[in-house]
């Protein structure tokens, strides 16, 4: 069972920033994919950005130019840099991985983002 351990939301004011970060443990495999999904009040959940183990990456359109995605593998930690935030952006930001091999999927406890003046 894969443990994930968010850190780093909280309250900011528009144009300012925030460092989310999420460690996994207690896989038997090595982690695959390392992403962030976001969702605000009344939507659906949505991918805000992920990475692959080799570093490459995607995406949400909302998020590029703004945020950025990376991850120590040593440590199994996904960090995610926002800058410019926008109230818009508010939201719980939920941390996901996909183990290699088994592809079995796990989600972090969630992290609120609140953007707001």
């Amino acid at each position: 069972q894969v443990q994930l351990v968010e850190s780093g939301g909280g309250l900011v004011q528009p144009g300012g920033s925030l460092r989310l970060s999420c460690a996994a443990s207690g896989s038997a495999f090595s982690i695959n994919v390392m992403g962030w999904y976001r969702q605000a009040p009344g939507k659906e959940r949505e991918l805000v950005a992920a990475i692959t183990r080799g570093g490459s990456t995607n995406y949400a359109d909302s998020a590029k130019a703004r945020f950025t995605i990376s991850r120590d593998n040593a440590k199994d930690t996904v960090y995610l840099q926002m800058n410019n935030l926008k109230p818009e952006d508010t939201a719980v930001y939920y941390c996901h991985v996909v183990v290699r091999f088994t592809n079995n999927n796990y989600w972090g406890q969630g992290t609120q983002v609140t953007v707001s003046s």
